[in-house]
């Protein structure tokens, strides 16, 4: 996607000869009635971040062009793998033909258009309808085969075994529950196909230093309209955005504990949702998997201050091999 931004109980009342059975049974009920809690907790939060994406399509602001049209569409790609070189090769597109493609988070259908111009039976969802939408056009556009619906990442509507490939760039760690969304890329992996995930890193160089250290002491600048401008100089970020960051640190108290600023200082201001994970924690939630390769990518050279714009490609892919910001996962049911 999408990449960095300044980014409920009832009472019983016992006979004697129940009390017994009735205590011993309150573990279950509460245990029951958390699960439950949870589950509520879950799909309100899902609700927020369908919510945001529905309004804010990933891409859609690096194209200074109507969505939906021809234009739109090419200067979004020419975007993505100027500033995301190593997508092509790191997904291997070119060898995908006739295989069957499933991309969890389809957006704006910018990759899903490689796989089916390599000859892959593609297939994309999205949980909002706006990306959909945004893709099926893109498809259309372009004359390329594909079928788009919507659907939750972590309940798919297809048979078990039915892909060769599962594909997922940024999109799992924006649901509440991504240890189910990957059980489901399981499920639907025919046995000896392969997922292509990726997370965002936890040991990068974006979540350690840029968003953790820089981004944190310089939120505060965010107090004064003349720190806004300030910022907007040192950052290069779309002041609007720095004045929503602003309104979130006035209005929300939560904003600096490390999860909420996290969330708002990835895919936008108002992002309700984002995670990240180390290799080891990655692992962890591939381990039914029977081959898992782990794989950083993508130093954003816009982080690093001064010589981030004229750093060479080479040291730019030996500095992301090891602190980048996408972690990729390949992993083979």
């Amino acid at each position: 996607m999408p990449h960095g931004g300044f980014a409920q109980q009832d009472h019983h009342v016992a006979q004697d000869n129940e009390v017994t059975t009735s205590f011993v049974a309150f573990p279950h009920d509460l245990l029951s009635f958390h699960t439950f809690e949870m589950s509520q907790t879950n799909s309100q939060l899902k609700e927020r971040v369908r919510a945001f994406w529905q309004e804010h399509p990933c891409g859609v602001k690096f194209a200074d062009a109507e969505p939906g049209t021809r234009i739109f569409y090419e200067l979004v790609e020419a975007h993505r793998y100027e500033k995301e070189w190593h997508i092509p090769d790191a997904a291997g597109f070119a060898n995908t033909k006739d295989q069957q493609v499933l991309e969890i988070g389809c957006g704006l259908g910018t990759d899903g258009s490689q796989f089916a111009k390599a000859g892959a039976h593609y297939t994309g969802v999205d949980l909002t309808e706006a990306a959909v939408n945004l893709a099926r056009r893109r498809f259309e556009l372009f004359n390329l085969p594909g079928n788009f619906k919507v659907a939750d990442a972590e309940q798919l509507d297809f048979p078990d075994n039915s892909f060769d490939i599962v594909y997922s760039h940024g999109v799992l760690h924006h649901t509440p529950d991504t240890a189910a969304a990957v059980r489901e890329v399981h499920r639907v992996l025919r046995p000896g196909g392969r997922a292509l995930i990726m997370l965002y890193h936890r040991n990068s160089y974006n979540y350690r230093v840029n968003i953790s250290i820089l981004r944190r002491a310089g939120v505060h600048l965010l107090r004064w309209k003349a720190g806004i401008k300030l910022a907007q100089i040192f950052t290069g970020e779309n002041e609007d955005s720095l004045r929503e960051h602003a309104q979130q640190l006035r209005s929300n108290s939560g904003y600096l504990s490390a999860a909420e600023f996290l969330n708002r200082n990835t895919d936008g201001a108002g992002n309700p949702l984002a995670r990240v994970y180390s290799k080891q924690e990655a692992s962890e939630l591939f381990k039914d998997f029977s081959d898992v390769k782990l794989q950083p990518y993508f130093f954003n050279k816009r982080w690093l201050p001064i010589l981030g714009p004229v750093l060479p490609r080479p040291l730019e892919a030996k500095l992301a091999a090891r602190w980048g910001w996408h972690l990729w996962i390949y992993a083979t049911k």
